[in-house]
């Protein structure tokens, strides 16, 4: 870890407004800088890793909204996730981290394969008959929660069903290459459908390889730096043998991820390329505003939009999908309040740290609620899950859609 960013830190308070844990609890070791000093502290000697201390650092959601305020650019989300990573390397892989990490995260066909029990329990109706029975009360409240953030399951994985070359509508003007991300292609693949559609329509011929393999992002998550340099590698050869104008994602999280590739590998010319070429869908879309405008068609709804933390935060990407939203006719957008605050999803923290999870999210509900839309739009799977489950308990007339839903909803009017 590079210390000279610990000392970065002048304690200012900017961060304190904008972290989520900060504003839930008040305390000082659950904020960006209180976080900050503790991994300096022990880099210093002067702490041990102790459950109390791993406790504090383990709060953190790793949104980045501090990354935002800070005025001299300490990323504490960043620094704590760095942290972790070097502690992992040392310690190794459990046998469960390294079964998921290393034997089915990175391997597509297995990762269908693990995934298609859950389309039979959907399927046959078994999936109703446990909720209204309430029989998860008798397992463990971690397998509860995962259940119940499963939404509606596609009858298949896109990669299994999507073409690997789709042609441009009239006078091809480039060609992308679509990074597919496991869990849209597994979950909400209307919204990738969605995504390559718009992009044909604007006249990209869309290249999506199969062989292509996840970001990276769980590896970050579980603390495997190596894995994650593993997925880097791979996708930086797989997309480099394509002549490709831009490599393009409709998920947040991989594109923070594929974007921070030339970082992970740092003096990879081919990975610094490769990352230099991603674009959230919102950032190509946006930039053919003219176009667009002319194939939307009036859709009288209420909106509102949620900034992921991985698009606002990680990417900068704001302003990009409101305009778009706007272009749509006789759309009533209304603006959410702290809608760059986190969801509380953040991969698996609302798993790991539900009452914390619980806590941000319901801020997140009651300010949808206070905007009176009928749709909740966003751009990153986790957040749709979170939200999803979170609406559906609290606001279930909400209707949570990705971007590029909407935008294809306007286009089939």
């Amino acid at each position: 870890m590079d210390y000279v960013k610990l000392i970065n830190c002048m304690r200012c308070g900017m961060c304190l407004p904008h972290c989520p844990t900060y504003k839930e609890t008040f305390l000082e070791t659950a904020s960006p800088r209180g976080r900050v000093a503790l991994v300096r502290k022990f880099q210093e000697g002067e702490l041990v890793q102790s459950e109390k201390f791993l406790e504090y650092v383990s709060l953190c959601l790793d949104c980045q909204a501090c990354a935002s305020a800070c005025p001299c650019g300490v990323n504490a989300g960043e620094l704590v996730a760095e942290f972790r990573c070097e502690r992992k390397k040392e310690q190794g892989l459990s046998m469960m981290e390294d079964l998921i990490l290393r034997k089915l995260v990175p391997h597509p066909d297995r990762l269908e394969t693990a995934t298609a029990p859950l389309r039979l329990y959907q399927k046959s109706g078994m999936q109703k008959v446990v909720r209204s029975l309430g029989l998860l009360k008798m397992f463990p409240d971690a397998l509860g929660r995962m259940e119940g953030l499963l939404p509606a399951l596609p009858s298949a994985p896109l990669r299994q069903t999507i073409s690997e070359v789709t042609s441009a509508v009239g006078k091809e003007k480039g060609t992308v290459g679509f990074f597919l991300g496991c869990v849209m292609s597994l979950i909400f693949s209307e919204a990738s459908i969605a995504t390559v559609r718009l992009l044909s329509e604007l006249g990209y011929k869309v290249i999506t390889p199969k062989a292509q393999k996840c970001c990276g992002a769980p590896n970050m998550l579980g603390h495997d730096m190596e894995g994650l340099k593993e997925a880097a590698r791979f996708n930086t050869e797989l997309f480099g043998s394509y002549d490709l104008d831009f490599v393009v994602t409709d998920c947040g999280g991989c594109g923070a991820e594929l974007k921070k590739y030339g970082h992970h590998l740092d003096g990879d010319a081919k990975a610094s390329s490769f990352s230099a070429k991603v674009r959230d869908i919102s950032e190509i879309l946006a930039t053919e505003a003219v176009a667009f405008k002319g194939k939307l068609k009036p859709l009288p709804l209420k909106v509102t939009y949620h900034d992921p933390c991985h698009i606002s935060h990680c990417q900068g990407i704001r302003s990009q999908p409101r305009a778009l939203i706007s272009l749509i006719p006789g759309i009533d957008f209304r603006e959410l309040a702290e809608a760059d605050a986190c969801c509380g999803s953040a991969g698996t923290y609302n798993i790991e740290k539900p009452q914390m999870s619980d806590r941000v999210l319901s801020r997140k509900v009651e300010n949808v609620r206070k905007t009176g839309a009928q749709y909740l739009v966003t751009g990153n799977p986790g957040c749709l899950l979170q939200l999803k489950k979170g609406l559906s308990e609290a606001e279930p007339q909400v209707k949570v859609i990705h971007l590029t839903e909407l935008l294809a909803m306007s286009m089939n009017a």
